[in-house]
């Protein structure tokens, strides 16, 4: 599991709990959302935020315990978690006060995409039930590389991934490559608009989402 601190410089009025002090616009434009991404172990959640908060692509595969990152996104807390059933008991550390849920999957192994429906969103609603979600495809740049999908089946289609998007009421859809960076800011800004325009709300009902990528 992963957590991402994610640093907004939109303003957020909000009022402090203890004394009713009002923030200044410099404190407003401090604002912290916490993203948390989960998914099968090996589908690219680690990559994903290493490359984004500036971090070399990793070049080894290693399970992911608990890895927090912050960074700044214009308009932030990240987490990933473990993918692997060893650390059920562990994920659920991550989710409170979560205010945006990555949940990726890797478009060249299928079987993510069912535990998608199967496993991740059904965790994701248990724990984080007024939370936005976004699913997100990893990986795109192995998507024509037959080799590197899994036991040589069809790579997931834009298509397929839309229709378990729309089927699990996700915020949205995006799909991105951390090796190439390609679709990886969109991501993060995605989530922060999430975060940001569903806070005190309800997530979107299940046919409504935006699909970007």
């Amino acid at each position: 599991m992963s957590l991402a601190c994610l640093r907004s410089n939109r303003d957020v009025p909000r009022h402090s709990d203890c004394d009713g002090f009002r923030k200044t616009d410099a404190d407003k434009s401090r604002e912290r959302r916490k993203l948390v991404t989960v998914g099968e172990g090996g589908c690219g959640k680690t990559c994903l935020l290493a490359v984004f908060t500036g971090r070399p692509f990793p070049q080894q595969y290693v399970p992911t315990v608990l890895h927090t990152y912050v960074t700044r996104v214009h308009i932030g807390d990240q987490t990933d978690s473990p993918g692997q059933e060893d650390y059920d008991r562990l994920r659920p550390i991550s989710y409170p006060n979560t205010d945006v849920v990555l949940i990726c999957f890797s478009l060249v192994q299928p079987d993510s995409l069912v535990n998608v429906v199967e496993r991740w969103n059904p965790e994701a609603e248990h724990f984080c039930p007024r939370v936005p979600i976004i699913l997100v495809g990893t990986k795109k740049d192995l998507r024509n590389k037959v080799d590197a999908v899994e036991d040589r089946r069809k790579p997931v289609t834009s298509f397929e991934g839309r229709l378990v998007a729309e089927k699990i009421g996700a915020f949205a859809y995006l799909e991105c490559s951390a090796l190439t960076m390609e679709g990886v800011h969109q991501v993060f800004q995605t989530a922060v608009i999430a975060a940001v325009k569903m806070s005190g709300a309800r997530r979107p009902q299940r046919s409504a989402y935006c699909n970007l990528f």
